[in-house]
């Protein structure tokens, strides 16, 4: 399922007037990640956690590398059946992921990125002696010319939680 994200994210890429020598695996510099980005796709080993209701299927809007090293993720998801809008801040570790706890021990780093329109994230949730994998790729509408003062958040967009499925 990761090969099938992968290449379908490389597609994408490649679709794009694209320079591979601007892609960085890894965290290589986060406080160039700071834009509205929207999820594309996502894939897990548990398909349960990223399902309509899963407790993992998160829909980013927006990330802010924060003074003391720290991201801060704001998105929506899933509460008792209602779509809530969450800001979560998540702790740098010394391996250079990014980890929070909720829902079990979770840590996340960027795969790969361009920093101007496609991140593909990783994300580890520790839970219950189980370990879950969820691979996510965003976009940035930077690409369509649109930036912060135009973007409205609406629970039909496409990647919200109301919105049609891709």
């Amino acid at each position: 399922m990761a090969l099938l994200l992968r290449s379908l994210g490389l597609g994408l890429i490649s679709a794009q007037e694209f320079s591979p020598n601007t892609v960085v695996q890894r965290n290589d510099n986060m406080a160039r990640v700071g834009l509205v980005w929207y999820s594309i796709f996502m894939a897990s080993d548990d398909l349960n956690g990223i399902k309509d209701d899963g407790d993992l299927r998160v829909f980013v809007q927006n990330t802010e590398h924060l003074k003391n090293g720290s991201l801060r993720f704001d998105f929506q998801c899933m509460v008792q059946g209602e779509c809530g809008a969450m800001a979560v801040v998540w702790k740098k570790t010394e391996n250079g992921e990014y980890s929070i706890n909720y829902e079990g021990e979770n840590t996340v780093a960027v795969s790969e990125t361009d920093y101007n329109l496609l991140i593909t994230s990783h994300l580890q949730n520790f839970r219950n002696g189980s370990e879950t994998n969820v691979l996510a790729l965003y976009e940035t509408c930077r690409k369509y010319g649109l930036g912060s003062p135009v973007i409205t958040a609406t629970p039909s967009a496409r990647g919200g939680p109301g919105g049609p499925r891709v």
